[in-house]
């Protein structure tokens, strides 16, 4: 009897140990999931949260060719694989000459990782103040080397404000790639480039066969956690452009919070969001499948 117990006892015990992370991540991811979804198919005011049902008519709009979901797509998507792609070749690069035996390296590698901890509001008021049209620093420097000939307003026309938007935006956040890069540079064994030069192979050799093979699953990794968060990136875009001039740099964050607050229609806005959603589970999807496939 008692070894019957003990069976039971243990046969409970793995359930019992991983129901607290069950409830919490039904609580704070499956719940909300649930939630927007179900919000979505409803014509919902948002000061007074008076909600009518009509059913995918919020999808049907949504997806409609007047609809503002491709536009923004689109835009969202050239943000996403412009300042993703810059943000990998600046911190692949910053990487790897943070990890050669420089003078001060200690200091260089404290000193790269202050765009990613800066606050994003200071972040954009800096960098406002240099694409100002009128004082800024950027214009000045570009006229005095006979680049430009009068000022331009950077955020205020296309296509110099997705320009600037992409600049800033891989400015910020290449640092995250610096430290996933360079903390697996450090694993690597010196053996590896020992025989690589013993093979005769130069600096990009040792690179191409060598260091990106080693540092590949980490830039997988790091590829797919930033395209995720550069892909629903609002501040940032908000506060440099508002989604202008216009609507050119409006991307789906944008039009979430512009349907939910500006036009208060929280229906829409949770339609917006689900869409969101779905968007990023394909990319994982896809994501997913080239990794197995490279496997």
């Amino acid at each position: 009897m008692t070894t019957a117990a003990q069976h039971r006892g243990e046969r409970w015990l793995g359930p019992l140990l991983i129901a607290p992370v069950v409830l919490v991540l039904g609580t704070v991811i499956a719940y909300p999931l649930v939630a927007a979804f179900g919000l979505s198919v409803f014509a919902v005011d948002t000061p007074t949260l008076r909600s009518q049902f009509v059913g995918l008519a919020n999808y049907a709009e949504l997806l409609g060719p007047d609809g503002r979901f491709w536009p923004a797509l689109g835009v969202t998507l050239v943000w996403t694989a412009a300042t993703l792609a810059l943000q990998i070749v600046l911190g692949v690069a910053m990487a790897l000459l943070l990890d050669r035996d420089l003078w001060l390296r200690s200091l260089a590698r404290s000193l790269v990782l202050f765009p990613y901890f800066v606050s994003t509001v200071v972040a954009v008021l800096v960098w406002r103040w240099l694409f100002n049209d009128m004082f800024g620093l950027a214009n000045q420097i570009l006229m005095k080397l006979g680049v430009i000939a009068a000022p331009l307003d950077w955020l205020g026309t296309m296509p110099s404000a997705l320009l600037s938007v992409i600049v800033v935006g891989a400015w910020k956040f290449f640092p995250f790639v610096v430290i996933a890069v360079l903390a697996r540079l450090q694993t690597i064994p010196e053996a590896l480039y020992d025989a690589a030069r013993l093979d005769g192979a130069g600096a990009w050799g040792r690179f191409r066969d060598v260091t990106l093979p080693q540092i590949g699953e980490v830039l997988g990794i790091v590829v797919l956690l930033r395209a995720i968060w550069d892909f629903k990136e609002f501040d940032l875009v908000y506060l440099l452009t508002g989604g202008g001039p216009v609507d050119a740099t409006r991307t789906l964050p944008l039009i979430v919070y512009q349907e939910a607050f500006g036009l208060n229609r929280m229906g829409m806005a949770a339609a917006y969001a689900v869409a969101m959603m779905i968007t990023m589970l394909g990319f994982f999807l896809v994501y997913r499948l080239a990794v197995r496939g490279r496997a």
